[in-house]
């Protein structure tokens, strides 16, 4: 939001999902998350990296998100810091893909329902 942070990928995203775990409901205080998965090796942060600070959950990925403004930035494995996710609010232009499943729909808020997209639907993680 700030601009602080800047990033770029040297290959187009993979996929993008949304996800709908309480987690991703708290982290982004809506109904779901939209993430693009990135290429390995293609994300670099190119400024800012100072700003960013990782919220790390006793499971599950690490939060990416700006100390100066609280943006959510992207999300990544605390094994494997190749394997990120990019919110995709945070895209300066079309990123080249559309969400293409739904993940962790068994915990879907219910004062917003899932469209009826013809999306995939799982009720906890998507399988790889």
């Amino acid at each position: 939001m700030c601009g602080g942070v800047r990033y770029e990928l040297s290959a187009p995203p993979e996929s993008a999902i949304y996800c709908h775990c309480t987690r991703c409901q708290r982290r982004s205080g809506g109904s779901a998350a939209v993430s693009a998965r990135v290429a390995r090796g293609s994300f670099a942060i190119t400024r800012g990296a100072e700003l960013v600070s990782y919220y790390r959950p006793e499971s599950g990925y690490e939060k990416a998100f700006c100390s100066e403004c609280g943006s959510g930035l992207w999300s990544r494995n605390p094994d494997d810091h190749e394997e990120i996710g990019i919110r995709m609010g945070t895209f300066d232009d079309d990123p080249g893909v559309r969400p293409s499943v739904r993940q962790f729909v068994a915990y879907a808020v219910p004062w917003e329902p899932i469209p009826d997209d013809g999306l995939p639907r799982h009720p906890e993680r998507r399988p790889d």
